[in-house]
């Protein structure tokens, strides 16, 4: 039997805390994008502190990835999904709160590791990280699309619709529109359903 999960209360200036830290926290592992830590975003927003269920998630993802802007968006969106039940003033704390947590230590980070990055263009210690990303960035983004197609899909359909896709949009040049056109055909039409 598993346990009731109960949404965390942000109003609580505490537990609004505790969120920023846990995001404060996160950001150091963003460095390859924000959707290289997708998995633990719907584990903290649906599993752990229980803001979200896994339409929610899924809804919020879509969104952040429609929308112009850096991928890291919807964590922004997470934090106002959050707090929503307390009000929107506290939606929108939550969520500009929650994108700063996220955002300003990798960018720090970043910026120093951006300055003194030339000082090591002949090491081979420079050479040898930056061939071990590719794969390790890969590896990631491998496992973030499995988690939207658990969050996303349900029934043999949609997971043969996104099979399809992914197969069209390696072995193609089809652009991304027209599969996003005709799963919005297919929802609208009720024979795929989350």
């Amino acid at each position: 039997m598993s346990a009731v999960c109960h949404p965390a209360d942000l109003s609580d200036w505490r537990q609004l805390l505790a969120v920023i830290w846990d995001f404060l926290s996160l950001s150091l592992f963003s460095l390859g994008g924000g959707n290289t830590l997708l998995a633990e975003y719907h584990h903290l927003s649906v599993g752990q502190y229980c803001w979200l269920t896994d339409s929610q998630f899924a809804d919020i993802y879509a969104i952040a990835e429609a929308a112009p802007g850096p991928s890291s968006m919807i964590v922004g969106l997470l934090g106002m999904g959050a707090a929503w039940r307390e009000g929107p003033g506290w939606a929108l704390l939550s969520g500009v709160a929650a994108e700063a947590a996220i955002l300003l230590p990798s960018t720090l980070l970043m910026v120093a590791a951006a300055l003194g990055w030339n000082r090591f263009k002949d090491s081979p210690w420079r050479i040898a990280f930056e061939r071990g990303m590719g794969p390790i960035t890969l590896g990631i983004l491998f496992a973030v699309g499995l988690k939207i197609l658990q969050t996303a899909d349900h029934g043999p359909l949609a997971y043969g619709v996104s099979v399809l896709v992914c197969v069209l949009m390696l072995r193609t040049r089809i652009s991304p529109l027209w599969f996003m056109a005709v799963a919005g055909v297919l929802g609208g039409l009720g024979w795929i359903n989350r």
